[in-house]
């Protein structure tokens, strides 16, 4: 079980995983090799899997298609859903996959250059595997939020102070 100091180590690299050792030492009152030995242990038992940028990439003017793909799913003996959801992620079109409870079990992420793209992915490689009953398709219109993140954050007020 992870003492509060580690907690802290990891939320604030989940926000922010540019912030340096020595500022997180600074933040949680460590040794920025204390901290440093810690990251290492978090990266080593893959507790820290990944450091990641958000990119908004409409605003590097770069076509990036997303939609979240709900699968209905026949779960197989003894390994239930995992098998399939191992078969899904396999597809590089697959940017994420969650087992979810209530009237689908699986909810794909699907990254594609275009809508026609990611439809044809649907039909030919996610619809034809076995034990996958049925999908459903949202296409991502606009982002607002991703991983915590607010995109186009509001502007404060830019009215003129009217003093009489």
């Amino acid at each position: 079980m992870l003492d509060s100091k580690e907690k802290q180590i990891l939320k604030i690299l989940e926000r922010d995983a540019k912030v340096t050792p020595e500022k997180i030492a600074t933040m949680i009152g460590m040794t920025e090799e204390e901290v440093s030995a810690k990251i290492k242990e978090f990266e080593d038992k893959k507790i820290i899997v990944q450091y990641k940028t958000i990119i908004d990439w409409e605003k590097a003017e770069e076509e990036v298609v997303y939609a979240f793909i709900d699968v209905k799913v026949v779960p197989e003996r003894n390994v239930g859903f995992d098998a399939v959801a191992k078969r899904i992620y396999k597809f590089p079109e697959v940017h994420s996959l969650y087992l979810l409870s209530g009237t689908y079990d699986l909810s794909v992420v699907v990254e594609g250059k275009s809508m026609k793209e990611i439809a044809f992915f649907v039909a030919e490689k996610l619809a034809t595997i076995d034990h996958v009953q049925g999908t459903i398709s949202h296409f991502v219109l606009k982002k607002y939020k991703i991983d915590g993140q607010v995109l186009e954050p509001e502007e404060g007020d830019k009215r003129l102070a009217v003093t009489p």
